[in-house]
């Protein structure tokens, strides 16, 4: 029997400083989410949008001057995502910037541990020492695997939500210096562009669901910037060099095939730089081959 899919829009932009991404859900819900899973067969329960507090009251700055907020925001966000979990949901968590995953993540594993596939261009394991631009979205694996701001560290309960042989990161082409660094130390799989250029997607695809063999329950982070701007124009940090429209089905395709994947956050879409909703829709078509769209 399918699983209720629990639609959670975060529409967070406070975690770096370029507009439009609280728009993201609402570019998701427009371009058809429910008609689309609605015909695979789903039911829907749409949650609507956790409360963000707005940008234009608070105190500017780099984005950690908005940290208490951000950690507001994912509190709700990790009791929404426990609570779908053990209620039987699929809980599908509409960004908003990355930063939204401290929270869903961290709701999701708080009763048994869930294996993570981090897609995005990025690494996002920055801490505030290091990072370049003091942008959270892009510390959010950090602060999942124990380091950085503590509040957002013990946000939900105390300590890492993730261990890093639970955690892949798959699609990286642009890492910050120091971030190399830290991600080394820290022991975390990486399958990079370079990876998927040699062996191509379906062997990386492959080899992450392999590296982690040990966990029950899968959860995908997709942050959009993972496609070539050429194809998903509508994201705030662009990064050349992507992986095609056709490779990011075929990866959701696999990721589906598991039966593993009981969760998902899709993020980073940017209606203003969008060409006509251009990436939202293809972020619609790319959740429905997670959740069993198929050619034949």
């Amino acid at each position: 029997m399918k699983p209720v899919i629990r639609i959670i829009g975060v529409p967070m932009d406070l975690g770096q400083l370029r507009r439009g991404v609280d728009m993201g859900p609402s570019a998701i819900r427009y371009a058809g989410l429910d008609v689309k899973l609605g015909s695979l067969g789903y039911q829907l329960q749409d949650c609507g949008n956790i409360e963000v507090k707005d940008w234009d009251i608070l105190s500017q700055g780099d984005t950690i001057s908005y940290a208490d907020a951000i950690t507001g925001t994912c509190t709700h966000t990790y009791e929404a995502a426990r609570k779908a979990i053990a209620e039987g949901c699929f809980p599908l968590f509409l960004g908003g910037d990355h930063s939204i995953a401290i929270g869903s993540i961290g709701g999701i594993t708080h009763d048994s541990p869930t294996g993570v596939i981090w897609v995005d261009a990025h690494g996002d394991f920055n801490i505030p020492e290091t990072s370049p631009n003091g942008n959270i979205h892009g510390m959010p694996v950090a602060v999942l695997t124990g380091y950085g701001l503590p509040q957002l560290v013990h946000l939900g309960r105390p300590g890492p939500k993730v261990k890093p042989s639970d955690i892949i990161l798959l699609g990286t082409r642009n890492l910050d210096f120091d971030e190399r660094s830290l991600l080394k130390k820290c022991g975390i799989k990486i399958f990079t562009m370079r990876d998927i250029d040699e062996h191509g997607i379906g062997t990386i695809a492959r080899h992450a669901i392999k590296a982690l063999h040990h966990c029950n329950r899968i959860h995908i982070s997709l942050d959009m910037d993972i496609i070539d701007p050429s194809e998903a124009p509508g994201v705030g940090t662009k990064a050349p060099g992507g992986i095609t429209y056709r490779e990011a089905h075929l990866l959701m395709e696999i990721l589906s095939d598991t039966g593993l994947v009981k969760s998902m956050d899709i993020v980073e879409i940017n209606p203003i730089l969008d060409n006509h909703n251009q990436t939202a829709l293809l972020a619609v078509e790319l959740i429905a081959s997670l959740l069993g769209q198929r050619i034949l």
